[in-house]
């Protein structure tokens, strides 16, 4: 009865303009603190801790396809946003999580407009991340079409190590790396496990496509492994993403696969739990950071401790839900956005829907009581709008 009656409310809070345009209104919400059980006086002040690279992104979507050479293309649709690490920590503090990014910003129009979206906007702490005079912001250009995206990116290393600002980060709970072949888990990292925290890991394309066995060595300092299926089925010479899971398995205690709108599969060693779960598939209009979200998402759900089976649903709805807004970071969804898919979905009557709304009953539970949308920015097509 407690369930229904939450929906209830639910549906009575959804503004009437915003629910028949659910997908594509920019609700976001206020934050929830999905870790306020778990706060002790000594619990450490972040959640989770990243560092890496912040792109000014431009986005440009509804292209039919990529400009041959010498050809000019139209798109439909433009926005703005930060990238890179950007997308991790937008994705994690809109779903809750208090988050800290080591990062360069240069001291230039577009690090400016990074550092404000991040800081102010998305209350992400930047305490550890530097502003650097006579060096220029990194810039992507991403093509976004036909369910997928192109990307062009310039950028010069930062003159400040990124390892010197990770070492400034706070005490978390939880760490973010990408491994890379050849390379170690960063020491930031190991110190920060040191102190507790658990860290979660990814991969990036191998362009030489050797697949380095490096890499599964580095696990050995991880608590979870989330490539794609193909990054993972390469790096494990198996055929298929089960094979490549259980092979995963043997490096690492909580092991995930994602394999697009086929969905995703895991074992998590430390509750001894399997799950495998199909995929969500949304209208996109661009999929730029969609494994970020994900990622994001799964680690909102392990901190919260929440059944295995869960944190993957959990995880593919808020990757989804970003493919219909433009940007990686920026489309990321809050609590509002997940509270209107619900209640959507609660309200249709197609047996889809219905089933949806069996596999997705835990958030009946999980959604906050009181919800309101916010006007917190999406991707826009100009940087020179200010909040």
């Amino acid at each position: 009865m407690a369930r229904r009656e939450h929906q209830d409310e639910l549906r009575e809070a959804v503004p009437a303009a915003a629910y028949g345009r659910l997908e594509s209104s920019p609700l976001v919400g206020e934050r929830h603190d999905v870790l306020a059980g778990e706060r002790e006086p000594d619990s450490p002040a972040i959640d989770l801790a990243l560092s890496g690279t912040v792109f000014f992104d431009i986005v440009l979507t509804g292209l039919a396809a990529p400009p041959a050479s010498g050809t000019e293309v139209a798109a439909d649709g433009m926005g703005s946003c930060p990238g890179g690490v950007a997308n991790l920590a937008v994705a994690a503090s809109r779903l809750g999580l208090r988050t800290a990014v080591a990062a360069a910003f240069g001291e230039d129009v577009y690090g400016d407009f990074s550092w404000d979206i991040l800081s102010d906007q998305e209350k992400v702490d930047l305490t550890a991340s530097r502003r650097v005079s006579e060096w220029h912001s990194p810039f992507t250009v991403s093509l976004a079409y036909r369910g997928d995206r192109s990307l062009v990116t310039h950028e010069h290393p930062s003159p400040i190590p990124l390892a010197d600002m990770a070492r400034a980060l706070p005490r978390a709970r939880a760490a973010f790396v990408s491994l890379e072949a050849g390379e170690g888990v960063p020491q930031w990292a190991v110190d920060q496990a040191a102190h507790g925290a658990k860290i979660f890991a990814d991969v990036g394309w191998d362009d030489s496509q050797t697949w380095c066995g490096s890499v599964l060595r580095q696990l050995e300092h991880c608590h979870a492994f989330m490539p794609n299926a193909i990054e993972a089925m390469s790096y494990t010479r198996t055929g298929s993403p089960a094979s490549a899971l259980a092979t995963l398995a043997e490096h690492v205690p909580v092991a995930v696969v994602t394999d697009g709108p086929r969905g995703a599969y895991a074992v998590d060693q430390t509750t001894d739990e399997t799950a495998e779960v199909e995929g969500l598939v949304l209208e996109a209009i661009d999929t730029t950071g969609a494994g970020d979200v994900f990622g994001s998402a799964f680690i909102v759900g392990t901190l919260a401790g929440w059944p295995l089976e869960q944190r993957l649903r959990f995880a593919n709805l808020s990757a989804a839900l970003s493919v219909q807004h433009t940007g990686g970071s920026l489309s990321a969804p809050g609590w509002a956005d997940i509270a209107a898919w619900w209640v959507r979905v609660n309200a249709a009557h197609s047996e889809a829907d219905r089933k949806l709304a069996r596999d997705y009953g835990f958030l009946g539970d999980l959604v906050p009581r009181g919800w309101l949308p916010t006007d917190q920015r999406r991707a826009s097509a100009t940087i020179g709008r200010r909040p």
